[in-house]
């Protein structure tokens, strides 16, 4: 059942280990007993950091698969583990006994709630036997991270896990250290995969010391959390735009706020529209009848918890047929892309005639936009200010919607800089007329 032969396993519990041979002649076999009630094709991979005391002999003995970590630490255990399986499942456990195998059956059943499954001890229902020091630290990470990263996640340091292998291809973890259990966590959000916890009642360790080291690890959870608020800060988290709408930071949140009630007082009607580039903003989740169009897919997959018409897509090439929709919006999309005159000419060909158009992007003529993002670039270098790559003034965008043939009807603007463009595709009779 554990072994690598036979049939390909559909779960693989990945469990690092450094001088735990005591603790795994214990585990092993209740994992092992676990699995065969459960009836799964299963293999036990433990990930050896260097053991001295039989670890990896007492491993064998009791049929689990090896597996030789090549990077130092924790993070390098993982890996490694992550590395050895082709399983589509995959659990990560602790080998000192806190981590009870009987919570195995748990996530197994759960297992298709969430592409992330934690065994939390902070959620109702959960609890943990540790000592005060132990529990005040991990606490204090824990509230550091969620209220920092603004995360509904209350146990990021869970080592114990489930976890669907399509949600690790191709995260670029680059802690080694324990906290690389926050930064999977944070990785896996930003990418928009579901993460569920389940209550979960954690065990004081068996034989031996805890492998942690307060100062390293101090230096590895500020060093972790500096990256991991970079990207939450960043477009490159699924749910970014929606959480700017309740920004802590006062500009973030009016500038939000004041485009999403811009773009819904230009609507004329709710329903046959399109919203493109329309990412994880308030604006496509309030209009349940609009189409949203993205290309970014982990938007679209946090999106899809919370909106049902979604399409991918780009707007250089639009997958709708002509006169499909009788209002587009393209809301701080055009200033991402290169400046191409396909980008106008899709956007009249899916607009029915007599059909809205409400384009924004910023007004690079007025300085006050220059000197906001440059303050943004300065504080927050990798942000949007780096996104920005085709700059328009309003004389210019202006000219440009009323030479593909658009009857500008207002314009109004953001903090002075963003403007909002409400134009009209002219109706056919209108058109034969000019």
């Amino acid at each position: 059942m554990t072994k690598s032969t036979g049939p390909a396993p559909d779960l693989a519990i990945v469990i690092p280990a450094l001088n735990e041979r005591d603790n795994l002649e214990l585990l092993l076999p209740a994992v092992k007993e676990v699995l065969g009630e459960l009836n799964v094709t299963a293999e036990i991979l433990v990930a050896d950091g260097g053991s001295r005391d039989g670890t990896r002999e007492a491993a064998e003995r009791r049929e689990a698969r090896v597996v030789i970590q090549q990077e130092r630490g924790y993070g390098g255990a993982l890996l490694a583990g992550f590395a050895a399986s082709s399983a589509p499942y995959i659990v990560t456990m602790d080998a000192d006994l806190s981590h009870r195998p009987m919570f195995l059956e748990e996530m197994w059943r759960r297992r298709n709630e969430a592409e992330v499954l934690i065994a939390s001890r902070y959620v109702e229902g959960g609890r943990a036997d540790m000592g005060i020091l132990r529990r005040l630290l991990s606490q204090v990470v824990n509230r550091i991270y969620r209220r920092a990263l603004s995360l509904p996640l209350r146990d990021l340091s869970s080592g114990f896990r489930m976890y669907h292998r399509h949600a690790l291809t191709g995260l670029k973890l680059v802690a080694r250290d324990f906290d690389i259990l926050e930064e999977i966590l944070i990785r896996a959000h930003a990418e928009g995969w579901r993460i569920l916890e389940i209550p979960f009642h954690y065990m004081a360790r068996g034989s031996g010391r805890s492998h942690v080291r307060l100062f390293k690890f101090g230096l590895a959870f500020l060093r972790t959390l500096w990256h991991m608020w970079k990207l939450r800060n960043s477009i490159a988290s699924a749910d970014y735009d929606y959480r700017a709408f309740n920004s802590p930071i006062w500009l973030q949140r009016y500038w939000q706020r004041t485009r999403h009630r811009i773009i819904l007082e230009y609507l004329e009607k709710r329903e046959d529209l399109l919203d493109i580039g329309c990412g994880s903003s308030r604006i496509i989740v309030g209009l349940p009848a609009a189409v949203g169009l993205d290309i970014l897919q982990n938007k679209l997959r946090w999106l899809s918890r919370r909106h049902r018409l979604l399409v991918r897509g780009s707007c250089d090439r639009l997958p709708f047929s002509d006169g499909s929709f009788a209002t587009l919006i393209n809301s701080e999309v055009i200033e991402h892309v290169p400046d191409r005159p396909e980008i106008l000419t899709e956007m009249w060909r899916v607009l029915r005639p007599g059909g809205i158009l409400i384009l924004g992007t910023p007004d690079y003529g007025r300085w006050l936009w220059l000197v906001l993002e440059w303050i943004y670039g300065t504080v927050h270098p990798g942000g949007y200010a780096e996104e920005h790559i085709t700059h328009f003034t309003r004389e210019e965008l202006a000219a440009r919607l009323q030479a593909a043939g658009y009857e500008i009807l207002d314009c109004r603007y953001v903090g002075f800089s963003e403007m909002i463009f409400k134009v009209r595709k002219p109706t056919a009779v209108k058109t034969a007329q000019a």
